[in-house]
């Protein structure tokens, strides 16, 4: 898939089913120096942090949990969570669910942590 020019209606749903692996942003849209991605979780993903940028989820579908060092955060289907600069967190899902992510273009997706989970910046779907 490409870009969708702006301006115009993107389908979340064919987005989504566009995906081929968990765990891996694809960007939908940009707006100023930011990008929103979708991406499925299914599991646990690396505990880590972003040093400068605070990052947004918000479930499309199903149910994630976002663990932060003393709390977690359950998000259903329409619910949103912006994780602060700097706190170390890891996102998990027991069942496949659907987000958006929203941060600033060429944020690593397992931030400093890197590894095998570790996702190219920039790619459109």
């Amino acid at each position: 898939m490409t870009r969708s020019a702006p301006g115009t209606a993107i389908d979340l749903a064919a987005k989504f089913a566009a995906l081929d692996a968990h765990w891996s942003p694809r960007v939908i849209a940009e707006l100023n120096d930011y990008q929103v991605k979708v991406v499925t979780l299914l599991g646990d993903f690396p505990w880590h942090a972003h040093a400068d940028t605070d990052e947004a989820f918000l479930v499309v579908r199903g149910t994630m949990h976002i663990d932060f060092r003393d709390r977690t955060v359950t998000l259903d289907a329409g619910q949103l969570c912006v994780v602060p600069r700097g706190v170390e967190h890891r996102t998990r899902a027991a069942a496949v669910c659907e987000a958006l992510v929203i941060e600033p273009r060429g944020v690593v997706n397992t931030g400093e942590a890197g590894g095998p989970l570790t996702a190219p910046n920039d790619v459109w779907v």
